[in-house]
């Protein structure tokens, strides 16, 4: 059975996330992912240092949010982070954010590997093939 790798990172809401209704602006939510996914990576021991030593990025392709509820000035949320496997040459992160039990957004994100010359990677680099192993998700 293929493991599920996940993270929950705790977060508040600052002032210059807020618009003039004091609600968070709906772009600050992507940021919350990104957030998220760094806790995650570092958590799970494949940070964005780690990735760059291999000589390796990972652009985000893709990215989706649904709002369910507005995070106003100082809520205190959690982004609960789901590495989603699959077997191609890409990263795919689940987000759900949470307040109080209810679900505020839901959200994806899909990353490449691209070389040091900007190339993409249609093979998963073999760290990455290395690090699945090691977290059983292959």
């Amino acid at each position: 059975m293929v493991a599920q790798l996940t993270s929950s990172t705790k977060l508040k809401v600052r002032f210059n996330e807020c618009d003039p209704l004091n609600i968070v602006w709906h772009g600050n939510y992507l940021k919350y992912f990104e957030d998220a996914r760094e806790d995650f990576c570092l958590q799970h021991n494949i940070s964005y240092l780690h990735v760059k030593a291999h000589g390796i990025s990972t652009p985000i392709v893709k990215s989706s949010c649904e709002h369910k509820l507005p995070l106003k000035y100082g809520d205190h949320f959690i982004v609960e982070t789901t590495f989603i496997p699959s077997v191609a040459a890409k990263m795919i992160f689940r987000y759900k954010i949470v307040m109080a039990n209810q679900t505020i957004a839901t959200g994806e994100t899909v990353q490449v590997f691209l070389d040091t010359n900007g190339n993409l990677q249609l093979n998963n680099p073999s760290f990455f093939l290395d690090w699945k192993k090691k977290m059983s998700l292959i």
